[in-house]
């Protein structure tokens, strides 16, 4: 709203400083700034009411250090996630940037699935939470959405070549700008030259249109990518502070990848694909990455507050459209490799126990115990060091992300 109010009078009344609301980089400083005040100031009153609720975890006894202890540590905390992080954009984001709505609309759809689980948890006594089957429906809902979005809707475009060249005023570039802006289902293979891949070329075997049905190729692979992440991050959430500190360092990479997506500039000079409109999702990452660093002051060990799968589900359901909108969603595995993990280490755990109790009569087992960081809590690790690793581990495939952009 204060984008268009600041528009407003700085087109009719040149009020002198207005103009700087109309430049992102100013607008996503803001939003960090505001998200941290945001998070850091409401979150105790937020956790205090919480707990006069009696919201609070119940823990299962899995025989782990320290866990007796979190019973009745409020959850739920992912609201202050979700607070911190709309409060910023409905103030300084353009609201009418398609790709800013479908953020918006990710956010409170996980953020209302989560919060369903975590109440049937708490006031319903009922230990399992939404039953999984609810869950998938949720998160496939989800992906229609936002495939049938990127898909039709008229204002997502790109330009995957943007006449490359010694250019560097805009000027020149879009004046040099050699393919129109058009629909596509392009996305980037990381660490390839001429790297991109249009998931319709999947069906070419289909005849001369088949450029018309690249929908049931690229909704159903929307539909895993926001499954596989929101899961990723749900099972992530086990210890104090990793959710949150690993997802911050993956959202701030994705708001780089959203910048210089967004910046005709930037895109040409990495030779990558321009996505017009794209670099307002930075507005929107900068708050949620003020939101989630904000929610780490109550997060980190000991915890005063857990996110719940409020925030868990949330963080992964955005952080999956945020790298499907910037056309990387093929970095996942490595931006999320923490998510990957946590993840295998379950499907493994699980499958490995089936099968050898299918075989031998006995069930057997990879991990002490699964999700991955459990493993390393019953190896005698306490949970601060583990989560200090992981943030480490998720620094260096932040980096190695990165450098994808011009190491092909």
């Amino acid at each position: 709203m204060l984008y268009y109010l600041f528009d407003y009078l700085d087109k009719h009344f040149d009020v002198p400083g207005a103009g700087v609301f109309q430049y992102i980089t100013f607008r996503s400083g803001m939003a960090v700034i505001l998200s941290l005040l945001i998070s850091t100031v409401f979150g105790k009153k937020i956790i205090n009411f919480l707990r006069r609720q009696q919201i609070g975890e119940t823990v299962r006894e899995l025989g782990l250090e320290g866990q007796a202890q979190k019973a009745g540590t409020p959850t739920m905390g992912g609201l202050i996630i979700i607070m911190a992080t709309l409060i910023p954009v409905i103030l300084l984001a353009k609201l009418d940037n398609i790709y800013v709505m479908l953020l918006i609309v990710t956010t409170l759809w996980m953020g209302t699935i989560g919060f369903i689980d975590d109440y049937i948890k708490i006031f319903k006594k009922d230990k399992e939470g939404l039953k999984g089957r609810f869950k998938v429906v949720g998160q496939v809902g989800l992906g229609l959405i936002v495939g049938y979005i990127l898909y039709f809707h008229p204002g997502v475009t790109v330009r995957t070549d943007t006449s490359k060249g010694n250019i560097y005023s805009t000027e020149q570039v879009q004046s040099n700008v050699k393919a129109q802006e058009e629909k596509s289902t392009a996305t980037t293979i990381p660490f390839f030259k001429n790297n991109e891949f249009d998931y319709a070329e999947l069906l070419a075997w289909t005849g001369d249109n088949y450029k018309n049905y690249a929908w049931l190729i690229f909704i159903p692979m929307v539909i895993f990518i926001v499954t596989a992440v929101s899961n990723g991050a749900n099972l992530t959430d086990g210890i104090d502070g990793l959710a949150a500190g690993t997802s911050a360092i993956a959202v701030l990479t994705l708001g780089i990848f959203a910048f210089v997506s967004g910046n005709i500039i930037f895109s040409n000079y990495l030779n990558i694909m321009y996505i017009p409109n794209s670099g307002e999702m930075t507005v929107f990452i900068s708050a949620f990455v003020g939101a989630l660093i904000g929610f780490l002051w109550y997060n980190t060990y000991p915890a005063s507050v857990f996110m719940g799968d409020t925030g868990s589900l949330t963080i992964g359901g955005i952080i999956a459209v945020m790298a499907i909108a910037v056309r990387k969603e093929l970095l996942i595995p490595i931006l999320c490799g923490i998510f990957l993990a946590e993840n295998l280490s379950v499907v493994l755990q699980v499958g490995y126990f089936k099968y050898t109790k299918k075989k031998y009569g006995e069930g057997r087992r990879i991990f002490l115990m699964s999700p991955l960081h459990h493993h390393y809590q019953k190896k005698g690790y306490h949970e601060s060091k583990i989560v200090a690793r992981f943030w480490i581990v998720g620094i260096l495939l932040a980096i190695f992300s990165l450098v994808s952009l011009k190491l092909r």
